[in-house]
């Protein structure tokens, strides 16, 4: 495993919610980004953002990584969930939050 991917699993393994996205939680960078955010600060969950955009290596090494051609991708308990759309159908279905709740993530919203 290359140092690239014992980051990314490292972080996917330390921290039960993580978004790779482009840009910050504070200030998204794209407009997928932005909506995967504005979904989990309406839940009101924890999570880590990281921005691929800050290290090419990251931002190619996540996509290897989930073999997965786009970002945010977002992981729960170290399970890739999925981009964008993804997260948005999950969400509007009522998956996501039920998702959070079975895997023991506290979700402040619902």
């Amino acid at each position: 495993m290359s140092g690239i991917n014992e980051f990314i699993d490292n972080e996917i393994k330390t921290n039960d919610v993580v978004l790779f996205m482009k840009g910050t939680p504070q200030f998204p960078q794209c407009g997928f980004s932005g909506q995967v955010v504005q979904i989990l600060d309406y839940l009101g969950v924890d999570y880590k953002g990281i921005d691929v955009l800050a290290d090419s290596e990251i931002r190619q090494g996540i996509k290897d990584y989930s073999n997965w051609p786009t970002i945010p991708q977002l992981y729960v308990k170290g399970e890739f969930i999925g981009g964008c759309d993804i997260v948005r159908e999950m969400f509007q279905a009522g998956e996501l939050q039920q998702h959070f709740q079975e895997n023991g993530v506290t979700v402040r919203a619902a």
